[in-house]
């Protein structure tokens, strides 16, 4: 154990929350989540109404892909398809293998009451995972081997070129959707949830949580841990730090913590509001993460391909997380 205790260090006494932290097995606070982020699909509104649609009439999944069917029916005449490419590049393939997987993980673990890393899973929604990836592969400018080859940074460029309407990411693209690269409108841009056909789905919000945590190690010199938890106070409490914070990293749980300008945290925040339920991150417990996810990619481009099926893919989930588990704790 090399994390330094936190509790009652003056980065704690800034919290405003403790929804974000880690905790270690005696219960002490050993690492403080400094900010939090959401992803989904965002929505380029401008579009969606010029293909004479508009953004309340997606609620679930068959909503979302009854317009997303029909604005591809309709590409060609309209110069930009529904979806942009679901690339499964490496540069790309973390968006499914991680983030649209995190849909089947969230909806089991919260059926089975699971609020740590499971030795096994058993796939039940899986077909629900499905038909939201044939969704992106289908109404799509890009389709079957293609996708193998295919980029984050073509994908974030056929929306923010305004050549497609849907495009699942998270909160941290914003900054580069309404920046010099593309400069959309921020009032053209939403953040709806993925919709997967799960029962209650109109109740659902964003995926929320984070990856990003401080912690400090307790085998350094004094002196050193001293200035670093300095730091961290000057961080969340002075106006250049917590600008930083706002524009950079998007919410964080701190007193002094500033408002970011980026809409999808207004998203986020209204369905909360709105009484919807977060999709909390149930990928942070995959076994081997690396290891899983590539599985996964893997299983999945055959499927895509038309070089593997469907079972594969489901193996790679249940049968990779079971063999990954074993290893980890043999």
């Amino acid at each position: 154990m090399y994390k330094r205790q936190l509790t009652g260090t003056p980065i704690a006494g800034e919290l405003t929350t403790d929804a974000y932290n880690l905790y270690d097995a005696d219960g002490k606070l050993c690492s403080i989540g400094y900010c939090y982020e959401c992803y989904g699909i965002i929505v380029n509104k401008a579009l969606l109404e010029q293909a004479g649609h508009s953004i309340d009439e997606i609620k679930d999944f068959e909503s979302l892909k009854a317009v997303a069917d029909d604005i591809h029916a309709r590409a060609g005449e309209l110069g930009f398809d529904a979806f942009s490419s679901a690339g499964l590049d490496g540069s790309s393939s973390w968006r499914f293998s991680g983030h649209l997987a995190n849909m089947p993980l969230y909806y089991e673990f919260r059926d089975d009451g699971i609020t740590a890393q499971p030795e096994t899973i058993k796939g039940t929604y899986l077909d629900n995972f499905k038909m939201v990836w044939d969704l992106y592969t289908t109404d799509s400018a890009t389709t079957g081997a293609d996708l193998l080859t295919s980029t984050g940074d073509a994908s974030e460029a056929e929306f923010g070129e305004g050549k497609a309407v849907f495009f699942q990411n998270g909160s941290w693209e914003y900054a580069s959707l309404i920046g010099e690269k593309f400069n959309m409108d921020p009032a053209n841009l939403q953040m709806i949830p993925i919709y997967c056909g799960v029962e209650g789905e109109t109740d659902a919000g964003l995926c929320s949580g984070t990856e990003n945590c401080w912690a400090v190690n307790c085998e350094a010199d004094e002196e050193d841990i001293q200035a670093t938890l300095d730091f961290m106070k000057w961080v969340v409490t002075s106006d250049e730090g917590t600008t930083m914070l706002a524009e950079e990293f998007g919410p964080c749980p701190f007193k002094s913590a500033k408002t970011p300008e980026n809409v999808f945290f207004a998203d986020a925040a209204n369905l909360t509001n709105e009484g919807k339920y977060v999709v909390t991150w149930a990928f942070n417990f995959t076994p081997a993460v690396d290891d899983w996810r590539a599985g996964v990619v893997d299983a999945l481009g055959q499927y895509t391909a038309g070089t593997g099926d469907w079972d594969a893919v489901v193996s790679a989930f249940v049968d990779g997380w079971a063999t990954l588990y074993a290893n980890e704790h043999a």
